[in-house]
């Protein structure tokens, strides 16, 4: 699935909410790499401050059982992190509210139970009528089984090539370390 393609109409001259650029005539190409989004301080920013580097997404909790993935996403940054990857982490509070804290909690909380470096974004709704436009895009690609449409829970995973390309979807369950999401990042490092 190319994420470089949706095209949505536009009334006036004005870019929709949470997307950058600017339109062209009446409609753009909307990509997870423009929609606007702010890192967990509040920064401002967009992926395609990541563009050319490959990309694991994932909505994360700080109090799910399946929290100890942090380990597992922290072990492929540094390990590809030079290469040309990076994970990038979307707190989210729809499942269980496992992920109640503020941006400073939950800041203090990877980065001191997991020594977390890779990219952390503000918290976001990945579902429903508020769901954040990069995951209006992402949802879109089925994952192995051939589900497609709502996240089912937290660290559900997408793989995105460093073209933009989102190259899979992982189940919440596929941990970090499976040996086919690892040979699916290092085939879509950049060369």
């Amino acid at each position: 699935m190319r994420i470089h393609s949706r095209a949505v109409h536009v009334s006036t001259s004005a870019t929709a909410p949470g997307v950058t650029g600017s339109p062209i005539g009446h409609a753009f190409a909307m990509s997870i790499l423009d929609a606007s989004i702010n890192t967990l301080r509040g920064e401002p920013t967009s992926l395609a401050d990541l563009d050319g580097k490959a990309m694991l997404i994932v909505n994360v909790a700080s109090r799910c059982g399946l929290t100890p993935q942090y380990t597992g996403l922290e072990q492929l940054q540094q390990t590809y992190g030079a290469r040309g990857f990076t994970v990038v982490g979307f707190p989210c509070n729809q499942f269980g509210a496992q992920e109640p804290g503020s941006a400073e909690e939950i800041e203090t909380f990877c980065s001191t139970t997991y020594g977390v470096t890779f990219p952390m974004m503000e918290k976001i709704d990945v579902n429903g009528d508020d769901r954040h436009p990069i995951y209006t895009e992402l949802t879109e690609t089925a994952d192995a089984e051939g589900h497609t449409g709502d996240i089912r829970w937290n660290f559900e995973k997408f793989l995105v090539s460093p073209s933009g390309d989102v190259v899979r979807r992982y189940s919440p369950m596929v941990a970090p370390e499976d040996a086919g999401l690892v040979a699916d990042i290092e085939a879509n490092l950049p060369t």
